[in-house]
């Protein structure tokens, strides 16, 4: 009896373990000082949601939605991955991007999934129709308390085009010695980000390496390389800046272990 008392126990653990990894959102917070960013644009705030990969967090997206607002955005980003190639339900997607829009400007980039999917027209005009800005290697202004910056956004690499050929189109669109804020899927094209002199980009893609070991880190990235880098958080290249989103969802893998779904606030410090 005792035994199957504690294998019980260890059965309930186990699933709770899993369900608080897989459910449990966490918000994590930074500030980024840029050097670059119009004074009278201190202090704004940037929600980042990627990787969502048709993740269900309440009924209509409703605990998802409630603690984006409470963050309190004066934007809002997607990097990529809204939907899931392997799950396509892109109503469940969007009810979260309808609570979004009704909070703050909202901007969206393709991932990997979108591009597999070969869906992309259908998602893109299901986004615009709600209000979406919906940015496929192209700029756009976007003005904050009188200052100005422009917003760029590139597609995936999976569509055939190089990362380089993506920015040089996008950027054709920006003002010289403007102030550059790139939505990105994929991190680990950094060193591109930064040839091209942007100033902060947001960036997802690696789940935050999916299984996380507790003071070590993120254990794989997409590439299959053990322990890497551009998982999470902040990190600097040159003058660049990249904030790397953990997601919200899985794909092929169906858990995350000590990885928490993530949604990223940044609080944008004008450097003197």
């Amino acid at each position: 009896m005792k035994k199957l008392v504690k294998i019980m126990i260890g059965i309930i653990a186990l699933v709770g373990f899993y369900y608080l990894n897989n459910n449990w959102l966490q918000v994590s917070r930074y500030n980024v000082a840029l050097k670059n960013l119009p004074p009278s644009m201190d202090g704004l705030k940037v929600v980042q949601i990627s990787d969502l990969h048709n993740a269900k967090f309440g009924e209509n997206q409703e605990r998802l939605i409630a603690e984006v607002k409470l963050q309190k955005p004066d934007i809002i980003v997607l990097t990529g991955d809204l939907v899931d190639r392997n799950h396509y339900v892109l109503d469940r997607s969007l009810a979260a991007v309808k609570g979004f829009v009704e909070m703050a400007p909202t901007y969206f980039v393709d991932g990997n999934h979108e591009i597999s999917l070969n869906k992309e027209d259908e998602i893109h005009s299901a986004l615009s129709e709600l209000g979406v800005t919906v940015l496929n290697n192209e700029a756009t202004d976007f003005t904050w308390h009188n200052g100005v910056i422009s917003i760029v956004g590139i597609s995936d690499p999976l569509t055939g085009e190089s990362t380089e050929d993506m920015l040089t189109k996008a950027l054709h669109q920006v003002p010289k010695n403007r102030f550059t804020l790139l939505l990105a899927h994929r991190s680990e094209f950094v060193a591109d980000y930064a040839k091209y002199g942007i100033d902060v980009v947001y960036t997802g893609h690696a789940h935050g390496g999916q299984v996380r070991v507790p003071g070590v880190g993120g254990l794989i990235d997409h590439q299959g390389h053990l322990f890497p880098d551009y998982l999470e958080g902040v990190v600097k290249t040159g003058e660049t800046q990249q904030i790397i989103s953990r997601g919200l969802g899985n794909s092929l893998f169906p858990a995350r272990v000590f990885n928490r779904p993530e949604i990223v606030v940044s609080i944008l410090k004008s450097k003197p």
